[in-house]
């Protein structure tokens, strides 16, 4: 960033950013002031409706575009749910968003040369500091392909019930149909990866100059840090949805992947206070996490638990009352299994509010309140949990507060003491013969403990270790190591991630990698060798198995290792 430059005419650059993402070819963007009349017609908006802007600003509302049949049932619609009399056009196309109720829903577009455009539309009030209405603000999509696929579908699904009465034995035709009708049940999914995927980079520009902003000098002045301020938190919070919804599309497409194997709550609990604390201060809610009463292991994914006790532990800071408190607890559950509990005390909730918890997009009324959000939160927290074979549940007293809790597996402690006599022989070196160097790269404690054990049985071997791929990829570049053994469901970026990374590095490409993971299924082993794994190896640990890949791995190591070696003071 050029520090010469006025703040004034910086801002204005990140302004210019947030107008370019504004007026993507991709996207219809139509803004009114409050009665309805267009004041912003960008890109997208031409190039789906066929109008250009100056044909429409100052002259038409967006319901004057639209079908107008759709518009009177529409508007037919709302007067039944609200008991009132609401008039087709602007005001039937604004009505929830007007009393603060984020609208999202399918309409028709009539385009300039009489042809029909559906499209998917999000209708937002747009508001002044004095939170009054001064205009709106209509975001949307081309919906041609989605409805084109729900025809075919529609369609499809038509031929396979005609195809079960009259053709039993045409199972072949069947699956293909049946194919495609899941395909087409994937396009949502597909589409918010892929629309979440596409928004990060501009808006890793628009907070990453805010912030260049923010920390310039001379600093900005009050009226430009409150800007500043403005641009950060909207920023943060629109990546914090679009992680959302990446996550609900990833898990709705089945394309999560776990790694479930004995843990222990007591270490993934001691990590969620401390990543919670900061959250709770500032809203002056304490935390309280009672004492176990012995220690709890369960079975699962050791990085999926900890993203739904974040997610449970933010909703009850959020939803507390000031001056409240959060008490985490672990009791056994019936069925052999572990609860962990997350109690607030908030406002609580009634039978009603209950029942839809557990619904997308579903606030429950918050939407008018202070905390902002989509209703995604719940829905993935409770999917990961399902998805690891445990459930989740909730109680609520209205005014005295809520508890959730997820019940998962109970599991015994992972055994890390092996016997002497299980292990085979080390490899035999010479007295003054260099040790070998081993590379782990895996985020649970009790496997890194296991791992570090076996290692020490090794006179010919030294240990490093890595929590996250990241940290790993750039140990294995510094300190060229003569093999890698790697967990594939990593923090960050999954085993699979990492070896293509080492692969494509000519620093790196010559260390034999190890998988070591607790996805054991055969077409796990399948996928790991033909990624590229020089052995694929399946927790829990085989002892011998083990060492004879990794004897196997020096051995290559000492083969076609890179005569490039760091020397001992590089390495230090």
């Amino acid at each position: 960033m050029n520090a010469g430059l006025p703040v004034a005419k910086l801002l204005l650059e990140a302004d210019a950013l947030q107008t370019a993402i504004h007026n993507s070819a991709n996207f219809c963007s139509i803004a009114t002031d409050v009665n309805g009349v267009i004041q912003i017609f960008n890109v997208g908006a031409e190039r789906m409706l066929g109008y250009s802007a100056a044909e429409v600003l100052n002259h038409v509302t967006p319901a004057g575009l639209a079908d107008p049949l759709e518009d009177v049932e529409r508007a037919a619609a709302l007067s039944l749910e609200a008991g009132v009399t609401i008039q087709p056009g602007f005001e039937a196309l604004t009505f929830r968003a007007s009393r603060g109720i984020e609208d999202t829903y399918d309409m028709t577009f009539i385009r300039k040369d009489g042809s029909r455009l559906p499209a998917s539309m999000s209708v937002s009030a747009l508001r002044d500091a004095g939170q009054n209405v001064i205009g709106y603000l209509l975001m949307g999509t081309d919906n041609t392909a989605r409805k084109q696929a729900e025809r075919e579908q529609a369609l499809l699904d038509q031929r396979l019930r005609e195809q079960q009465l009259a053709l039993q034995d045409t199972n072949v035709e069947l699956e293909a149909a049946r194919a495609l009708a899941e395909k087409a049940n994937l396009a949502k999914s597909e589409f918010l990866s892929a629309m979440s995927h596409e928004l990060r980079t501009p808006l890793n520009a628009v907070l990453g100059f805010a912030q260049l902003l923010a920390s310039d000098k001379p600093p900005p002045t009050v009226a430009q840090q409150r800007s500043l301020d403005q641009i950060l938190k909207g920023g943060w919070y629109l990546l914090q949805l679009i992680n959302e919804i990446l996550d609900l599309a990833m898990i709705e497409s089945g394309k999560v992947t776990m790694s479930q194997e004995s843990m222990g709550l007591a270490e993934v609990l001691k990590d969620c206070q401390s990543l919670i604390a900061p959250q709770a201060e500032k809203r002056g809610i304490r935390l309280f996490f009672a004492a176990m009463s012995e220690p709890f292991f369960v079975h699962a994914d050791r990085t999926r638990v900890k993203q739904v006790m974040i997610n449970l532990l933010s909703n009850a800071i959020k939803y507390n009352r000031r001056g409240g408190m959060v008490i985490v607890e672990c009791t056994h559950a019936e069925g052999d299994r572990v609860r962990v509990s997350v109690t607030d005390t908030g406002a609580g909730l009634n039978a009603e509010q209950v029942e839809q918890l557990f619904q997308p997009f579903n606030r429950l009324g918050q939407e008018e309140g202070a905390e902002e959000g989509t209703g995604i939160g719940l829905v993935v927290t409770k999917q990961l949990t399902e998805l690891m074979g445990g459930v989740i549940g909730v109680f609520s007293e209205v005014g005295v507060g809520t508890t959730f809790w997820i019940e998962l597996a109970a599991s015994v402690e992972p055994v890390l003491e092996i016997a002497a006599t299980d292990l085979p022989p080390a490899v035999a070196e010479g007295a003054d013969a260099p040790l070998k160097t081993l590379l782990y790269i895996e985020d649970n404690p009790a496997n890194l403990n296991l791992v570090e054990q076996l290692v020490l049985r090794r006179s010919d071997l030294k240990l490093l270790t890595a929590i996250d791929g990241y940290a790993g990829i750039e140990l294995a570049r510094t300190y060229q190591p003569d093999v890698i053994l790697m967990d594939i469901n990593l923090p960050g970026i999954s085993g699979f991630g990492c070896l293509k990374i080492l692969q494509e590095d000519a620093a790196t490409a010559h260390i034999p990698v190890l998988a070591l993971s607790a996805n054991a299924m055969a077409r796990d082993v399948e996928k790991g060798v033909e990624a590229g794994f020089f052995q694929y190896l399946t927790k829990p640990i085989n002892v011998t198995q083990f060492m004879r890949a990794l004897d196997e791995a020096l051995a290559f190591a000492a083969v076609h290792g890179s005569p490039h070696t760091p020397t001992e003071e590089t390495a230090s």
